[in-house]
């Protein structure tokens, strides 16, 4: 058997598992269950060929789904979207997402747990999970969207030449191409009462966006535009360090993550 086929089988069975498996598309962490995948990546791990690295960093964002509403969303959303000169192309089709709002059913399919109850219904918050091991940069050719050293997945509007190969890798939708000029709806917009960020840059048409946890907001010292747009629901620190205010919520909370039987540690927390 060749090299191609016994990869499509793996490929093939391990789809077939995914369909089949009682936790689909997420699984569920109990309290306190963050610390084993700690534990097994080392908070002292240093980068290598470095010496006298100082912590590991893995910043991660927090959600808690049961104090959402439709006011706060539309704050977070809003908020972001401003930020980050994300254009409203108000079309399906057309349009960036940053971060947006879909409910439990959409989000993860093919699943049941004890908490199903409560969960059908309600709205989640997607955007970028900023993966520990993410299949985007690898497959990226000219190294455009690439993982910093405190864990953030980064994109390079600049080195980008939309060959969506990101967008195929990404299991979570998390990424926009612009088919269309933003900049040039932005100036609709602005003629229309929207403000423009001018200290973000705005996009051209034929490149990849996503969410980038605010690493503009990060360098000035402060939390990302939706923590602080609402401070309940959104929570935000480092995941390496067992003192950090995002590990402390963990022992405490139950927890949702999305797709992690397929190997991407995924840095977005769903707390119920």
């Amino acid at each position: 058997m060749s090299m191609d086929r016994r990869k499509f089988l793996k490929a093939a069975g391990l789809t077939t598992l995914v369909g089949l498996g009682g936790k689909g598309l997420f699984e569920l962490l109990k309290p306190g269950a963050v610390e084993a995948e700690m534990a097994e990546e080392g908070h002292g791990h240093h980068e290598e060929g470095e010496k006298n690295a100082g912590p590991k960093v893995r910043l991660a964002m927090l959600i808690d789904v049961m104090a959402l509403n439709k006011e706060k969303i539309e704050k977070i959303v809003h908020t972001c979207h401003y930020l980050h000169n994300v254009p409203n192309w108000g079309d399906p089709k057309n349009e960036i997402k940053w971060i947006w709002e879909d409910e439990y059913e959409h989000v993860f399919t093919d699943s049941y747990n004890e908490y199903n109850h409560i969960l059908e219904g309600l709205p989640f918050l997607l955007m970028c999970n900023h993966c520990d091991n993410p299949p985007c940069v690898r497959v990226c050719p000219v190294q455009a969207t690439f993982k910093r050293p405190d864990g953030i997945v980064a994109q390079d509007y600049h080195r980008c030449i939309g060959c969506r190969f990101c967008m195929a890798a990404c299991p979570y939708g998390s990424r926009s191409f612009n088919w269309l000029d933003p900049r040039v709806h932005l100036k609709i917009e602005m003629a229309e009462g929207r403000k423009l960020n001018k200290r973000f840059p705005t996009r051209m048409r034929g490149v990849v966006e996503k969410c980038n946890f605010c690493v503009e907001r990060l360098a000035e010292g402060k939390q990302p535009g939706c923590v602080e747009a609402a401070p309940d629901v959104m929570f935000f620190g480092n995941l390496a360090d067992p003192n950090s205010n995002v590990r402390k919520i963990l022992r405490e909370r139950i927890s949702l993550r999305r797709k992690l039987e397929l190997g991407t540690r995924p840095s977005v927390f769903y707390l119920i």
